[in-house]
């Protein structure tokens, strides 16, 4: 709509004559983006959608909205230019009307947020093996993923999933979760020459995408296949967590060290036209040998996939495969195979490339972070850890001003009151930091962030953390956001984070805080789960406290205990390799005299704030870890 009709003349001075005109970029202001989603659902009973359109009474109350509107009217669909002056009419012309109608939408707005809970009410203990159950109704045991087309990777949910596994040792949520995830990095939806993923497949086969790269998926799915990996062992979920960092490294990294938003679907007014391929300009591009084994990969032989007779690369038989079929040995396979796609790059990169979005929101590279100190940790690569660390510098350097967050930056201004997002995202991403490589600093910030998370957005009354934090200016609703949706919800990463803080710093605020915003949206994780995966990991966390392996003593003999413990997936285990540089206050407090002459190393496994008898071997550690569970 911006380009067939705003910058259309006659357009826009149809709208400037009817209208003030607000046009609100839904990334900087997703608190607006929530409220009037959820009124065009009400006031159209159906899906909401972008562009947004909604027509507002000067105290921004809706009521009339839409999606997309052509410019005139066609396919049963009424023009913009049509309907400006009529909804222009009818708001002169039925105040009464609307006034009533308002009304109503601002009662059911208020409903949208939980009730408070009663006080005895117990907290859903089955929630997760409930959500875990519906998902594995909707599975698609073929391609993966849940439901028909359009097919989102749901990373959330499969999070969900592979932690049921690991915990309940459940072989259907390790299928619904392998199966996924390969049939993912082989379709489409992954950019097999350069790494990454777009935002969803418009097929249930995942082949064709929706050809915009969000960095939100790209952390969620980074963090996600890495836990894969040490969860299965897949050396393809490896690859494929290497070809994310690749990409976003080599693509998405501004010049201040902190990561941009996404790439568009379309160049040249074509969307995917940067990414598909001819057969014939494969040819022309390698040698006879690189392309029978590229064909016979990606599928070059078979009709074309994508508009114009041309083709989107999709795995269509593993190297393996291709291997056996061609009577060649499989090292030979790869080194074609990475010669090819090196050469196809390449020529990729002189075509002209998607426009980026090179905002740089707080609450989206604190997920990129995150995803890159666990993916450091998990593959013990100290180039992706400085790259998370330097990312979490500019955050606090540029965003983090006299106690309060800003939410976005860009041509060196940062601005917009944060919210409850951008605070429970760098907060989880702080941990993560802290795991990967502990730094005192880190440790500061984060009990900073949670206390200005309780003192800004923390609904007292009712529990929980408010959308908005108090001093946000005011709006028609203030949304306390439990379901996830693209992203995980901020009340459900805010528990899990602020249990995990509570511990290790053995601070009560934290951990009842935690607490009542579980019990906040009990109710509907116990009528509702599917859709509420974020917090049914933190009602986890308040069931059964997580466990901590706190280490000290020789920093190469500490190290090279938490590799071991890392190397296989305990999602409830957390471990803080101390050395001799630091400690932790309260309970879990374990000062250097502590060793008592095992100055090598010595381990402590702590549940929750009560920790076991000192350890002092790896062997003893691990036989540790594997009674607690």
């Amino acid at each position: 709509m911006a380009h067939e009709s705003f910058e259309d003349q006659a357009v826009a001075d149809l709208m400037n004559g009817l209208f003030i005109n607000v046009k609100v970029d839904r990334e900087e202001r997703p608190d607006l983006d929530q409220i009037y989603q959820a009124a065009h659902a009400m006031l159209t009973r159906r899906s909401g959608g972008w562009p947004l359109t909604m027509f507002l009474t000067p105290e921004q109350e809706p009521f009339f909205g839409g999606t997309y509107f052509p410019k005139t009217s066609r396919y049963g669909l009424i023009g913009f230019a049509d309907l400006l002056p009529r909804i222009a009419g009818a708001y002169r012309e039925q105040g009464s009307a609307i006034a009533e109608q308002n009304a109503r939408l601002l009662s059911a707005l208020r409903m949208t947020n939980p009730e408070p809970p009663e006080a005895a009410e117990a907290l859903p203990v089955n929630a997760t093996k409930l959500a875990v159950s519906a998902l594995s109704s909707s599975f698609d045991p073929v391609y993966g993923g849940f439901g028909a087309a359009p097919k989102f990777p749901h990373a959330t949910e499969l999070d969900l999933c592979l932690r049921h596994y690991a915990l309940q040792n459940d072989p259907r949520s390790r299928e619904i979760v392998e199966v996924s995830l390969s049939r993912m990095a082989d379709g489409g939806i992954c950019d097999q020459l350069a790494g990454g993923f777009c935002r969803y497949s418009v097929d249930a086969e995942w082949t064709i995408p929706h050809f915009e790269k969000m960095l939100y998926d790209n952390a969620l799915l980074l963090a996600l296949y890495a836990d894969a990996w040490r969860a299965t062992g897949s050396e393809g979920f490896a690859r494929t967590a290497t070809g994310i960092v690749s990409w976003l490294l080599e693509e998405m990294r501004s010049p201040e060290k902190g990561f941009y938003s996404s790439l568009d679907a379309d160049s040249e007014h074509e969307e995917g036209k940067f990414y598909v391929w001819t057969p014939d300009e494969v040819r022309a591009l390698l040698d006879a040998d690189e392309y029978v084994v590229a064909a016979a990969h990606w599928g070059l032989g078979d009709p074309p996939n994508f508009e114009h007779e041309s083709w989107h690369l999709r795995v269509v038989a593993s190297l393996a495969d291709v291997a056996r079929t061609l009577s060649l040995a499989l090292p030979d396979v790869e080194a074609r195979i990475d010669s090819a796609r090196a050469k196809l790059l390449a020529a990729r990169a002189l075509r002209i490339r998607p426009g980026r979005d090179e905002k740089l929101l707080t609450s989206w590279n604190a997920l990129m972070i995150a995803a890159l100190a666990r993916a450091a940790r998990i593959f013990d690569r100290p180039a992706w850890l400085a790259a998370a660390r330097e990312a979490a510098d500019f955050i606090r350097a540029t965003m983090w001003r006299d106690g309060k967050l800003l939410a976005t930056y860009k041509d060196g201004r940062a601005h917009l009151n944060a919210y409850l997002d951008d605070h429970a995202f760098m907060l989880a991403a702080l941990i993560e930091l802290m795991q990967t490589s502990f730094q005192q600093r880190d440790l500061d910030w984060a009990t900073e962030l949670a206390d200005s998370l309780l003192a800004r957005f923390e609904d007292p009354a009712g529990g929980g953390f408010f959308f908005t934090s108090h001093d946000h200016e005011a709006l028609i609703h203030r949304p306390k956001p439990g379901h996830d949706n693209a992203t995980p919800a901020g009340n459900g990463i805010a528990a899990q984070a602020l249990t995990t803080l509570g511990h290790w710093r053995s601070e009560p605020r934290y951990l009842d805080a935690a607490e009542r915003t579980v019990r906040a949206f009990a109710r509907e994780l116990g009528h509702e789960p599917t859709g509420f995966a974020s917090l049914l990991i933190a009602l986890d966390g308040c069931a059964t406290p997580t466990t901590t392996v706190l280490l000290r003593g020789d920093a190469t003999t500490c190290a090279a205990w938490q590799r071991a413990v890392e190397r296989e997936y305990r999602p409830a285990v957390h471990t803080l390799d101390l050395s001799v540089q630091a400690s932790l206050p309260g309970a879990l407090s374990k000062p250097h005299e502590a060793l008592a002459g095992h100055e090598s190393a010595t381990a402590w496994v702590c549940r929750g704030t009560t920790c076991l008898p000192p350890i002092h071997s790896l062997a003893a550690l691990e036989t540790a870890l594997d009674s607690a569970g």
